[in-house]
């Protein structure tokens, strides 16, 4: 995995995880929604430079 897509891959499911946790406690869905997708999106880039590393081997 490369080094720039795994920092990508993490700080994307890091303010995933912020924006979730802040709408929750503000009660705003829609920026909950927001942070699980930007999750989502952090996770599915992480599973994709894996698929890359294990094709590569």
């Amino acid at each position: 995995m490369s080094g720039e897509e795994k920092a990508k891959a993490k700080g994307e499911q890091a303010k995933g995880k912020g924006k979730e946790a802040a709408g929750r406690l503000v009660g705003n869905e829609r920026l909950t929604a927001e942070g699980r997708a930007e999750q989502a999106k952090g996770d599915a880039r992480q599973a994709k430079e894996k698929i890359k590393d294990v094709v590569k081997d």
